[in-house]
C-alpha cells in the first residue's frame, strides 16, 4: 500500500514520519512555494520530527496523487474545499481518501465528508481519522488511542489494521456523523478551557467536560448520529489533550483570550464555534457553551460574562435532550 500524505504542517509531518516508522511507501506534498516544504526538503526535519530518506518530498501535485493508493489530507479544515478541488484534476476521485483534520465548514456547517461528497467524491471512499493524541508525545514513544471512521466498514477496518501499531491503538469507527461532529466541536470546548485557566477557574473544567460532552451528544443525536460517541476517543476522550495540555493550540488560544495577549499559531475551535452555531440552529439544539464561545469570538463580548452568564440559565434536569 502506498501512502500521499498532502500537508506539511505539523500533523502532516507526523503522519508522514508514522508511516515511514511502519515502512510503508510515502510521499509528502506541499504548496510550490510553500516554507514548510522548502524547509523539509533542505533539511529534512522541522521542530517535531526527522523525515527520513525513505521519504519522497514534492510540489508536483500530479506525481504526488499518482504515486498513492490512499490520499492522507492534512490541512486546516477551511482550505480543504480549495484542495481537493484541485486535486480531483489529477485523480484523486479514484483514491483512498483519510481526512486528518478536525472541524465544520464555517460558513455552511458541512462536515468535512459532505464538503468532498458536494465535490462529487464517492463517499465509499472516505475516512477520517479522529482522536486524541500530540505529536510531540508520539514521536517521544509515548502511545495513545484514535480512531478510524467512514461509510464503508470495509474500507475502515483495512485502514486500522495496516495502520496499527503499538505507539496509535486504532479503533474501528462506525458513526461517521458523531466522529466528525465530535472531532471538530471538542476545539471549540478546548478554546472556553483556556478561557477558564487563562481567569484563574481551571476548577470549572471538570464541569465544563460534562456539560461540554452533553451539548455535543445533544447535537449528533439531532443530526442524526449515536450521541454515544461524544463519550468517546473523537470527543471526550480527546478533552486530556485539547483542555488540559500545555501543546493544546485551542486551549492556549483561549487562555490568551483571557489575558488579552496575542495568539499566532492555527486554532481551528475559532471556524468551528461559527459552523457549530449554524448547526445548532439548523437543528434547534440548544448549545450554551459553543454559543458563548461564538459571542466571544465573533460579537466581541467579555469571555468571563459570557461564561458565567451560563450559571444564571434556568435549572433542567442533566441528561435533558
Amino acid at each position: 500500500m502506498k501512502f500521499t500524505v498532502l500537508g506539511t504542517g505539523r500533523w502532516g509531518t507526523f503522519i508522514t514520519w508514522y508511516l515511514a516508522f511502519r515502512r510503508y511507501t510515502v510521499t509528502e506534498w506541499g504548496r510550490p512555494g510553500s516554507r514548510a516544504l522548502a524547509a523539509l526538503m533542505e533539511k529534512r526535519e522541522n521542530e517535531y520530527v526527522k523525515i527520513p530518506d525513505s521519504v519522497n518530498l514534492t510540489d508536483n501535485i500530479g506525481e504526488a496523487i499518482s504515486d498513492a493508493d490512499v490520499v492522507i489530507i492534512a490541512i486546516k479544515s477551511q482550505a480543504l474545499r480549495e484542495l481537493a478541488t484541485l486535486i480531483k484534476e489529477y485523480g484523486a476521485l479514484d483514491k483512498k481518501i483519510v481526512l486528518c483534520m478536525k472541524g465544520i465548514e464555517e460558513d455552511s456547517g458541512l462536515r468535512l465528508t459532505e464538503i468532498m461528497q458536494e465535490l462529487g467524491y464517492d463517499k465509499n471512499r472516505l475516512t477520517v481519522w479522529v482522536g486524541p493524541g500530540h505529536i510531540q508525545e508520539f514521536v517521544n514513544a509515548k502511545p495513545n488511542c484514535m480512531v478510524i471512521d467512514g461509510y464503508n466498514p470495509e474500507l475502515v477496518r483495512e485502514l486500522c489494521d495496516a495502520l496499527k501499531s503499538p505507539l496509535i491503538r486504532f479503533y474501528y469507527g462506525d458513526d461517521i456523523i458523531g466522529s466528525e461532529i465530535g472531532a471538530a466541536a471538542k476545539n471549540v470546548i478546548g478554546i472556553a478551557a483556556g478561557i477558564l485557566d487563562g481567569g484563574g477557574m481551571a476548577s470549572l473544567k471538570g464541569p465544563l467536560m460534562a456539560r461540554g460532552a452533553r451539548e455535543v451528544a445533544r447535537l449528533i443525536h439531532a443530526m442524526g448520529g449515536n450521541e454515544l460517541s461524544a463519550y468517546g476517543l473523537c470527543h471526550l476522550g480527546d478533552y486530556e489533550t485539547t483542555l488540559f495540555s500545555p501543546y493544546s493550540n485551542n486551549r492556549n488560544f483561549g487562555e490568551s483570550i483571557a489575558k488579552g495577549e496575542k495568539f499566532e499559531k492555527l486554532a481551528e475551535g475559532v471556524y468551528t464555534a461559527k459552523g457549530l452555531k449554524l448547526l445548532g440552529e439548523k437543528y434547534g439544539v440548544d448549545m450554551p457553551i459553543t454559543n458563548a464561545v461564538y459571542r466571544v469570538l465573533y460579537e466581541d463580548k467579555n469571555p468571563f460574562t459570557e461564561l458565567f452568564g451560563m450559571f444564571d440559565r434556568r435549572t433542567v434536569t442533566e441528561f435533558v435532550l
